[in-house]
């Protein structure tokens, strides 16, 4: 399960960010995951509760993104999206060899409190975690 890695990553990032940004509670966590990545999002849901117990990140709820396969064809070099796993380029046949996007797993925002008011802060992170595949 390599969801719990992930997860402790995600922590990981949204610890850092929060006392870079002040925040006393995270409310919520924005995410990116590419449909190649490989994860279960009840899975990442679960551990990431686990893992964020006591912390700042305690009950903040993931707002999962799904993102397609997108693969560029290595003849006519047209981008198209991946569907059941079907490589071949829908315009000239050829395989495409070249994957563009479909492995992401991105933080995209964390929403949070600051404590001095109650209104919610947001900040917006480009971190990713390599999904080792």
């Amino acid at each position: 399960m390599h969801e719990l890695s992930i997860a402790q990553s995600l922590l990981d990032i949204v610890l850092e960010e929060s006392e870079r940004h002040g925040l006393k509670k995270i409310i919520a966590i924005r995410l990116q995951v590419g449909e190649m990545a490989a994860v279960v999002p009840d899975a990442l849901n679960f551990c990431f509760e686990s893992l964020s117990e006591r912390t700042v990140a305690a009950g903040a709820t993931l707002q999962i993104e799904t993102l397609p396969v997108v693969a560029r064809c290595s003849q006519c070099r047209i981008s198209f999206e991946v569907e059941n796993q079907n490589f071949v380029c829908p315009q000239c046949g050829y395989p495409a060899l070249e994957l563009v996007s479909g492995r992401e797993l991105s933080v995209v925002g964390i929403e949070g409190e600051t404590g001095d008011r109650h209104e919610p802060s947001q900040c917006s992170c480009s971190a990713q975690h390599s999904s080792g595949q």
